[in-house]
């Protein structure tokens, strides 16, 4: 009976450490996101990466520019709510030390009117906000200029603003706003361009509520990024496998209708 008692309780001491040794073999990682549509595509493989040791922990941001610093400054280990041309203009704005890990989709910006139904409807003298970061505010004129709205210098590139706007033959007045307050305030003036992710978040569609939207060559990439040195570490590496899975492709479609699109 003694030595039924001592196996018994060998099987239980084998058992518990075993237990300890997963809690310790579990790697956390630490994201941060935007609200939509990154967190809500981050939450598709959270249970999956437990799954495979590695546990998410994840911090949602309103703004452009503190998600960039938290990861410089190793407050979070990866960040999703920018695309390419954002991270690279940042970085080099605040010598950061930052890089892509991945592309996962693209948010077509869109032009928004509560009250006119076309880019032509928009009266002479009008008033439109935009952006006022350097890559999203060139981004925006970019379609605008594409719409035939506006005429811009030949140099202009991604980071043009209003004064290389050279031919505007309806007089328009350009305000550059803070791209998380434009929703909110669109309604007060005869248009604006939003961000495909602000857009969601207050229940605007870029496909169905848009007066003019980017078309699906757009370069604006939505990526994960790290800091420089990352990209090769292999947790960070299924952690972008995971959100680039079948599984997250299929949800993107399901959930947005095209006002976010997988580019994997």
């Amino acid at each position: 009976m003694k030595k039924f008692r001592w196996i018994v309780w060998g099987l239980v001491l084998v058992l518990a450490l075993a237990a300890c040794g997963t809690e310790q073999e579990e790697t956390v990682v630490k994201i941060g996101v935007s609200e939509k549509p990154h967190k809500d595509i981050v939450d598709q493989v959270v249970e999956d990466l437990e799954k495979e040791g590695i546990k998410l922990e994840i911090t949602v941001y309103s703004d452009y520019i503190v998600p960039n610093l938290a990861l410089d400054q190793g407050d979070i280990d990866i960040n999703y709510f920018q695309h390419r041309p954002y991270l690279e203009s940042f970085s080099v704005e605040r010598n950061l030390n930052l890089e892509e890990l991945g592309g996962v989709h693209i948010e077509p910006m869109g032009v928004y009117s509560k009250e006119y139904d076309s880019l032509d409807a928009i009266p002479d003298g009008s008033e439109i906000y935009f952006p006022n970061d350097p890559t999203n505010g060139g981004r925006a004129l970019l379609l605008l200029e594409k719409q035939g709205l506006i005429t811009l210098a030949p140099n202009a590139g991604v980071n043009a603003t209003e004064q290389d706007i050279l031919e505007n033959p309806k007089a328009l007045t350009f305000t550059p706003l803070e791209a998380a307050i434009i929703p909110t305030l669109y309604e007060d003036v005869a248009a604006a361009v939003i961000n495909g992710n602000y857009a969601i978040e207050h229940g605007l569609n870029p496909v169905n509520d848009s007066i003019a939207i980017e078309d699906a060559e757009s370069p604006y990439v939505n990526i994960l990024a790290v800091r420089e040195g990352d990209a090769e570490n292999e947790t960070y590496k299924k952690v972008l496998d995971a959100i680039r899975s079948d599984k997250v492709k299929q949800y993107i479609e399901q959930e947005y209708d095209g006002a976010v699109v997988p580019a994997f």
